[in-house]
């Protein structure tokens, strides 16, 4: 008996008890655009797991305060992002291969780090368990229990805050505002569960000022109109269908508002200078709506629907998509004289809307299953062309969509639907070139399936998925690759076998066919025998690694084929015939017989006459027009084609006479069919037949105006020599008879009312300036031809912009090879250009598309003609327009001129560093992502030179620390394209697919999360049943990347400017617990907490509490520690000189009896001194440096500064290290502080012994020997130094010092895994029964003058370890001075 089907809910996540749930979600605002502020709360009713602790994201907030049920609680938030300036950080980076391997690193470990939730919260009052450690899986095996055995712990969670930086998922600019929906980023605005699998319903409030307008998602109820001087305005919305926090969407400024005319449920708003745009823009929409009603038979989703289009240079990308709103760039609307922008943006607003029902309403069920959602967008904006621009237009757009395809899916970052592919991605599989093809694909898997299923069932399908619930209490609606499948089969009535081999194939691996055919006519038998080579574009092991993703996809050769039967039609004498023949699977040859239905009457064939030809021209007979006439003549066939309905996503090579392709392309009215002869025709000699079949498609204004332009681009490719230039002739004929007065032999005034016209003559110019004689130079004809057009446009009378008409003929400029019969014309066409640019510059084009036309065409002028132009004149012209206040597609094109003159003059470093300078000074995010794209194409195209692209390491260094900069976090496009640019200088892929790393250095998500929360609940656990008298020491960390492998580390970033302290909560051990069980208890817990007893601590007040950077609270009432250190030495200090003889032993921080695992121990190092007279200098170290890190998985380790104690003209350096035992701990090098402010608190990284070891010395005896062995151990620094810089250069030693350090790291990790420390009772008694330790108690104060020590006591200790020798120990006590709130 079959498994019922599982009900998919907002419950389903929390089967366990082990995730937190958000029920419903409130968030009030309150926005001041003049000073910059953005403040309020939020409210979350959340399913509270058993734990008792629940995650959240924040990022770039300030939390004031958290209240559980209306009491305050316990909270802790650790920053994502941190920035990391360390000089020696990217040492190991020699070449483009080690930064590429870095960059993935550290890409990795952000997009890691940012699934974590880092705003934990506790919501319990009971001692906290620890999560335990359980596999994803488990969440979904309790499918049987009934809803009434758990009780839901619902709590009321309150959240007060403020947005602190606002550059990161909400963005002003002057008085607008407006949010993004890039990845992972609702988190800098609100705090929310920013997760897609995490969707409720939200109640919005947003108090603004008077005159602005706050455009949100959801349904607006009300406005309430405050009494405050000024007047303040509070609009409320409310959006009843459960969405994720990602699609929540906010807009303020003075908009206008535009209600549709033909449906109310729509609205739409703009900029006051934009109103005019907007009207003339968005008429048709409506029509769009009722279409996908009508197609889909269901209301839309949501109340209602908003569209706000804001400036181009505050939009982050051309679409932020929102829950019932869609927030555009202002750059598509366009007025009623514009016709070329028409059709973009109509499908560019259709798609924002089909994307309400599929990626807004409709989610997907994991990151493998997003595919299947932007496939059905796609499908249905597709519809909506089909309908309203024509069915021409829509299969057009299919067949190049097809077509590029094809061509780029040879690699698994095609793969629609991998688990692997996926969950490796981080979500950036939409991003970028690889994620416009997935898109493209997605769509026709889908359109493939339409086919195979039929329209009417396929509608069904989509029909049933965007239906209403049944169950009202389970509004959630996700999709799942699985469950589409199953609709597949009982809606539309597909075969299993098909589907069987169907979707591991199309959708779960990479790769289209390629097929290669042929055919001759057997006229004996009357049947065409057709043959017929199947290959794949990707390689057989391109799917090795997603094939294994799922248990159904089972690893196959590239060869192995598709499901289904392809179809080949036959046009014959009696009409045409379909014959579903050729199989996509089996044998990669097929040799078909296929019966012809037309007979010819036996005849004997004539020889052509000498001096004519077949098609009626007069030249000279070609053998292979004869040929192909003979085989024309001799069978009943017209011409053949494979795969007329774009059934298969195929790259289709067919072979047939000339005289076939010309029947084809003049007779088959299918517009793929006339695309793909033309394509045909061009591979051919240039014979007169074929510029006689393309020049009469041109003329034809029966034909598709896309297929005539293409037409018009393969003429230019025939013109030559050989041909006489017929096909030039023919453009300038055909372009001539439509604008030239014949009269006076000059182009008539401009004319656009014919729009299809209008679009075939705009593309003439351009086609003409591709002709090329023998010497690869433009013919002087075509010279002639496009500076008569310049010199004599004339746009009187004319109801329409010639704009985009006078932007393609510049651009035509730009295409023109000058050779010495053309060069006499360059003056003129320059002067013409440049006469653009001024009256542009006076009077603005529509987006600036002239001047942007025009510096494209001096930048390709100069590039050809660099040895006769000077390049520093084109740039000092062009440099003025990268000025902030042109229009942004000017300042862009600006710099992409300007890295293409830096490239072609300087090469690709130089071309870099340029890059990375522009994007300092480029103010936009779109911008800078335009910038990015740029830049990754130079990259490309130098991709032959060298394995290195002759990029030297400071210039990779500079994209490295530019790919974990601020502006990277804050632009999640840009950071990813930084990413790929470092991918393709190494000759890789620009996709996070594929990129080689180390399992075993990056935890999962769910094991970070399980380690954070029981972080959390062991501060929670330990802070209540302590000693009153001891506060808990709040440490924040230091986390350093090593150089090229990264692990996830929770960042909490502390900023001087935050008015609340953000602490880590370490609280004291009870005196009177055990050593040895709270070892145990710790190990079992996995705990990362350091315990300073408190019998070892001194308790010194002091009267000015010590300046430390403001950080978040987690309670109203909040507690600084104040950390002093009093050394004092024994009343053996009278001694002390005798005492410089006896040998001292140096801690190494091994572990004593007690100490064993993830125990606590304390040591602070101080080497020996004589007499101090010099107060101590603790200097304050950068407060950018002093950040909070939690490195996972590691104890806490924190180091005390360093204290500079002088005295008898001797200078020592002490380091102070306050450590905690870790799993893995890295030391990192001290500098002397000052003493003047607080004493910093440092995390280090993980090393791999569970010990923090300082560097060992040898026991001293007399000063004569301590000077000497100075002296030697400067000799031998100094050697090692020369060394050192002699092989710095040295890649090979570069290299093994590299994987040296990766080796013993590794050792040390498998050393730390075999083997589990356990208590020796008899060790721990004899070493219990040695005390014999020398013990100097210092006190360091803020205000010293000066420190007098003297040595208190000194007792004899053995050594507790093997190797290990006696030293000073520092005994710390820490006071906290409790600091009510201003």
């Amino acid at each position: 008996m079959a498994k019922p089907r599982k009900q998919k809910n907002e419950e389903q996540k929390a089967d366990n008890n082990s995730e937190a749930v958000v029920k419903h979600q409130k968030l009030c605002l309150s926005i001041d655009l003049e000073k910059r502020r953005i403040y309020g709360y939020t409210e979350l009713e959340v399913v509270v797991p058993d734990n008792g602790i629940v995650g959240l994201h924040a990022d770039n907030l300030m939390i004031e305060s958290v209240m559980v049920d209306g009491g305050p609680a316990r909270f802790e938030i650790f920053p994502h992002y941190q920035q990391m300036d360390s000089d020696d950080r990217w040492c190991s980076v020699s070449s483009a291969n080690s930064a590429a391997d870095a960059a993935g690193s550290v890409y990795v470990s952000c997009l890691e780090r940012e699934l974590v939730p880092n705003l934990l919260i506790m919501c319990s009052t009971e001692v906290v368990k620890p999560v335990p450690e359980q596999p994803e899986q488990t969440v979904q095996e309790n499918e049987t229990q009934t809803p009434s055995e758990p009780k839901q712990n619902v709590k009321l969670i309150h959240i007060d805050f403020w947005v602190e930086k606002i550059e990161t998922g909400i963005h002003i600019e002057k008085d607008v505002m407006h949010t993004n929906n890039q990845i992972r980023r609702a988190r800098c605005w609100f705090p929310c569960m920013d997760d897609s699998s995490q969707r409720c319903c939200f109640d919005l409030e947003f108090t603004v000022a008077n005159n602005l307008v706050a455009a949100s998602t959801g349904t607006l109820m009300y406005q309430v109109l405050s009494n405050d001087d000024p007047p303040r305005k509070t609009y409320v919305y409310r959006i009843s269908v459960p969405v994720a926090a990602q699609w929540i969407s906010l807009a303020v400024a003075p908009f206008e508002i535009f209600p549709d005319r033909h449906n109310n449920l729509i609205t739409h708003m703009c900029l006051p200078a934009n109103s005019s745009k907007l009207r003339n823009t968005v008429g048709f929409l409506h029509s769009a709506y009722s279409h996908y009603e009508h197609y889909l038979s269901t209301k839309f989703p949501f109340g209602s629907y908003t569209q706000v289009f804001i400036g181009p240079e505050m939009a982050v990308s051309a679409l932020s998509l929102g829950a019932s709103m869609s927030i555009f760039s202002s750059q598509i609307l366009f007025d009623e004289k514009i016709i070329d922008q028409t059709i973009d943006t109509r499908i560019k607003l259709a798609y924002g809307l089909a994307r309400q029902w599929f990626g807004v309403y409709i989610t997907a069920e994991a990151p493998n299953d997003e595919w299947l959602l932007d496939g059905l967008a796609g499908f249905l904006t597709d519809s909506f062309i089909k309908q309203f621009l024509g069915n021409n237009e829509a299969r057009y757009r299919r067949y190049k969509a097809n077509c590029a395809v094809c061509k780029a899916d040879d690699s698994p970052a095609t793969a629609l639907s991998s688990s692997d592919a996926s969950k490796a991605l981080y979500g950036t599989q939409c991003i970028g070139f690889y994620g416009k093809i997935r898109s493209w694909k997605s769509v026709a898997v889908l359109q493939m399936l339409e086919k195979q299923m039929g329209p009417e069932s396929f509608c069904k399908v989509l029909k049933n998925l965007v239906a209403p619930p049944k169950d009202t209490t389970r509004p959630l609606r996700t999709l799942s690759t699985k469950e589409f499948r199953h609709l597949a089969n009982e809606v539309g009535n597909l075969e299993r076998p098909f589907l069987r081999e169907f979707f591991p194939r199309w959708v779960g691996s990479s790769g289209c066919p390629v097929l290669k055919m042929g055919f001759s006519y057997n006229k004996r038998k009357n049947l065409v025998e057709l043959a017929a080579l199947r290959g794949c574009t990707a390689t057989p092991d391109s799917n090795s690694s997603i094939s294994n993703s799922k248990p159904d996809f089972v690893k196959r050769e590239a060869d192995v084929g598709w499901p289904g039967m392809m179809s080949i039609r036959v046009h014959e004498l009696d009409g045409m015939y379909d014959h579903p023949v050729l199989p996509m699977a089996g044998e990669t040859w097929q040799l078909l017989e296929i019966q012809c239905h037309s007979k010819l009457a036996s005849k004997r064939f004539q020889k052509p006459k000498k001096g004519s030809k077949h098609d009626g021209s007069d030249d000279n007979v070609d053998t292979v027009a004869s040929v192909d006439m003979r085989s024309n003549i001799d069978s009943p066939l017209q011409w053949l084609r494979a795969d007329p309905e774009m059934e298969y996503l195929a790259e289709i090579h067919f072979n047939q006479p000339v005289p076939m392709w010309i029947n084809q392309l003049e007779k088959d009215k299918d517009v793929v069919a006339q695309a793909q002869a033309i394509t045909a025709l061009e591979l051919f000699p240039r014979l007169l037949s074929i510029v006689n079949a393309l020049s009469n498609l041109l003329c034809d204004s029966q034909a598709f105006w896309r297929v005539r332009i293409e037409a018009a681009f393969a003429l230019a490719s025939t013109a030559s020599e050989e041909t006489d230039w017929a096909g030039l002739l023919h453009l300038i004929k055909f372009y001539k008879s439509r604008r030239y007065d014949e009269k006076i032999g000059l182009p008539k005034p401009n004319d656009f009312h014919d729009f299809a016209e209008y679009f075939v003559l705009e593309a003439i110019p351009h086609a003409v300036a591709l002709v090329r004689a023998a010497d690869r130079k433009s013919p002087r004809e075509a010279v002639e031809f496009i500076l008569q057009l310049l010199k004599y446009n004339e746009n009187n009378g004319n109801p329409y912009s010639d704009v985009f008409w006078l932007a393609a003929l510049v651009q035509s400029v730009g295409e023109l090879e000058f050779g010495q019969q053309s060069v006499p014309f360059l003056p003129s066409l320059v002067k013409r250009i440049d006469r653009l640019l001024q009256f542009d510059r006076l009077i603005p084009s529509y987006n600036g598309i002239l001047t942007v036309s025009c510096i494209r065409a001096l930048t390709q002028i100069s590039l050809k003609l660099s040895e006769f132009i000077p390049l520093d004149r084109i740039i000092d012209l062009i440099k003025p327009f990268c000025s902030s206040k042109t229009q942004w597609q000017v300042r862009i094109e600006a710099f992409r001129a300007l890295l293409d003159l830096e490239y072609h003059c300087k090469g690709i470093d130089a071309a870099l560093i340029l890059f990375v300078r522009y994007l300092e000074e480029e103010p936009s995010l779109r911008g800078q992502v335009k910038l990015g794209v740029h830049a990754m194409r130079l990259c490309q195209i130098s991709g032959g030179c060298d394995d290195d692209h002759g990029v030297v390491r400071e210039t990779l260094v500079a994209l490295l620390r530019l790919l974990e900069s601020p502006a990277a976090f804050n632009n999640v496009t840009l950071r990813h394209y930084l990413f790929c640019i470092l991918q393709v200088l190494a000759g890789r892929p620009p996709t996070l697919c594929g990129v080689p790393r180390d399992e075993t250095l990056i935890k999962g998500h769910t094991e970070i999360c399980n380690e954070l929360k029981n972080f959390f609940a062991a501060i929670i656990n330990q802070s209540k049943p302590m000693d009153p008298s001891l506060d808990t020491l709040m440490l924040p960390y230091d986390g350093s990347i090593p150089e090229t492998t990264i692990e996830p580390n929770i960042v909490a970033n502390i900023d001087i400017e935050r008015s609340q302290p953000e602490d880590l909560a370490i609280p004291d051990a009870p005196k009177d617990a055990p050593q040895e069980e709270n070892h145990n208890t710790r190990e079992q817990k996995q705990l990362d907490i350091i315990t300073i007893p408190s019998e070892n601590l001194v308790i010194l007040d002091s009267s000015e509490a010590p300046k430390e950077p403001d950080t978040v609270s987690n309670s109203q009432e909040r507690k600084k520690p104040v950390l002093k250190i009093k050394m004092k030495q024994s009343s053996a200090s009278s001694r002390a000189e005798d005492a410089e003889n006896a040998p001292l032993e140096r801690s190494q921080g091994a572990h004593n009896g007690a100490d064993h695992g993830t125990s606590s121990s304390m040591s602070i190092e101080a080497p020996p001194q004589r007499n101090f007279h010099e107060p101590a200098n603790v200097s304050n170290q950068n407060l950018d440096d002093v950040n909070s890190c939690h490195d996972l998985g590691s104890r806490v380790t924190a180091s005390i500064g360093s204290a500079k104690l002088a005295g008898d003209g001797d200078s020592l350096l002490k380091e102070l290290q306050c450590t905690a035992d870790s799993s893995k701990v890295q030391a990192n090098d001290v500098d002397p502080v000052n003493h003047n402010k607080f004493i910093s608190l440092r995390a280090l990284n993980e090393a791999d012994d569970g010990s923090l070891a300082g560097p060992a010395q040898k026991p001293v005896s007399g000063s004569k020997d301590k000077k000497e062995k100075k002296k030697k151990d400067k000799e031998k620094k100094r050697k090692k130094r020369d060394e050192h810089k002699s092989h710095k250069d040295d890649p090979e030693y570069l290299e093994r010092k590299r994987l040296k350090k990766e080796k013993k790291r590794k050792e040390k990790e498998l050393a730390k895994l075999m083997v589990t420390p356990v208590p020796d009772v008899k060790q721990k008694e004899k070493t219990e029964g040695v005390k014999n330790e020398a013990v100097v108690v210092a006190q360091l104060t803020n205000m010293a003058a000066s420190v007098d020590e003297t040595v208190k006591q000194t007792e004899p200790v053995a050594n507790r370890t093997e190797g290990t020798t006696s030293t000073h120990k520092i005994k710390i006590k820490i006071k906290n001075r409790t600091l009510t709130r201003p």
